[in-house]
């Protein structure tokens, strides 16, 4: 395999789907998929097939019951799957969700060994990053822990100290509670508080326990909060975290629900965010990585105008060392206007017009610096 980077995607990888109603929606990865190749940013040579992963790779994360109950799903009681978190509004049950699941997970790993043992330069799965999936149970839309199940993969095959990156709007508390005690997983997860918004974790003084106290750190900040603090509080806190930990591999699960389109949150970032985050994340990778660096999905809920958008950004900053700017494909928006009542966007980022304005900006962005403060405190601590 050559020096490319590489796009892990076919069509099976859409048939995680909870039901026409359910807002997670893996049609967004179908979209992004598209917008690239229409841009002219993908092409054959850099598409990847995924895998299915095995049993016993799920089991690197999850308990044997819960995949057991997963696999037998439709043939439990209410009582039995509600054990399991399955059978939720959440995590409603759909047919051949084992499989659909593990190719997900497969998917991840596919990335892995492409980077890890191929010598491919980045790769990306967009349909992953599943990182509230829990040891005994599914959670948030998240059944199997792709994200959680590819760190410990590393860990155990290639005994990397892996860096994982959670810029998803919501918490990235499966992953974060996986390695929790592991001195050499280091997680980072910013996101809206949980005083409004699921599941709830997510402190600053989540710490990690035993051997892994003080590799696990969180960013909470406040809701409505926009584009430059949003930047500010982020940049500082990873470019610290990644020199304080010196990672050898870089995951990042790029949720792009913190746009103030996304109808489940209560953030109010742009697309600036979006173009911002994967830069910052190649810098890191180049500087500690050698350029290792896997990139996976995660939520986003306005599959029509922003996650398209920002998860191509990723895969343009890893492909060309930059973001796109100007209008997007004819083709692509003329195709998919037809199929959502969302008037779909133009260009590439945000009009300034378009963008809300906060009456209580000065008061949030002094709340996420105060919060910013508390998380550096940590850092030098340690050091010390």
């Amino acid at each position: 395999m050559s020096k490319l980077n590489r796009f892990v995607y076919d069509e099976h990888l859409l048939s995680y789907h909870f039901h026409e109603e359910h807002p997670f929606n893996q049609k967004r990865v179908l979209l992004t998929k598209e917008l690239l190749e229409d841009a002219g940013q993908l092409n054959h040579e850099n598409i990847i097939k995924p895998r299915i992963a095995t049993e016993e790779e799920i089991a690197l994360i999850h308990d044997n019951s819960f995949i057991h109950a997963v696999k037998s799903a439709n043939t439990l009681t209410k009582e039995q799957l509600l054990k399991y978190g399955l059978g939720t509004e959440d995590t409603p049950v759909f047919p051949n969700m084992h499989d659909a699941t593990s190719r997900i997970v497969g998917a991840t790993l596919t990335a892995v060994d492409a980077v890890l043992k191929d010598g491919a330069k980045t790769a990306v799965n967009f349909s992953g990053g599943l990182h509230h999936g829990l040891k005994h149970k599914a959670s948030g839309f998240c059944i199997y822990n792709d994200a959680a199940i590819a760190v410990q993969y590393i860990r155990k095959n290639y005994n990397l100290r892996v860096l994982y990156v959670d810029t998803d709007a919501h918490h990235g508390d499966g992953v974060q509670w996986a390695f929790y005690d592991d001195p050499n997983v280091c997680t980072f997860s910013i996101h809206e508080t949980g005083r409004y918004l699921f599941p709830g974790t997510g402190n600053v003084t989540e710490r990690g326990i035993k051997e892994g106290h003080g590799f696990s750190f969180n960013l909470p900040i406040d809701a409505f909060t926009q584009d430059e603090s949003f930047i500010q509080i982020y940049e500082t806190a990873l470019y610290e975290i990644a020199d304080y930990f010196k990672p050898d591999i870089l995951i990042t699960q790029n949720g792009a629900d913190a746009h103030y389109y996304d109808p489940l949150t209560h953030l109010c970032g742009s697309m600036a965010i979006y173009e911002k985050i994967p830069r910052i994340a190649l810098e890191v990778a180049n500087k500690y990585c050698d350029g290792k660096w896997i990139a996976l999905g995660g939520g986003g809920y306005d599959i029509w105008r922003v996650v398209p958008r920002a998860w191509s950004q990723v895969w343009n900053v890893m492909k060309d060392g930059k973001t796109v700017s100007g209008l997007l494909p004819e083709k692509w928006i003329e195709k998919w206007q037809e199929q959502t009542t969302e008037l779909l966007p133009k260009t590439w980022n945000d009009p300034i017009q378009d963008i809300p304005c906060i009456p209580r900006k000065k008061e949030i962005e002094e709340k996420n610096q105060n919060t910013l403060s508390q998380l550096l405190k940590y850092t030098k601590v340690k050091r010390s």
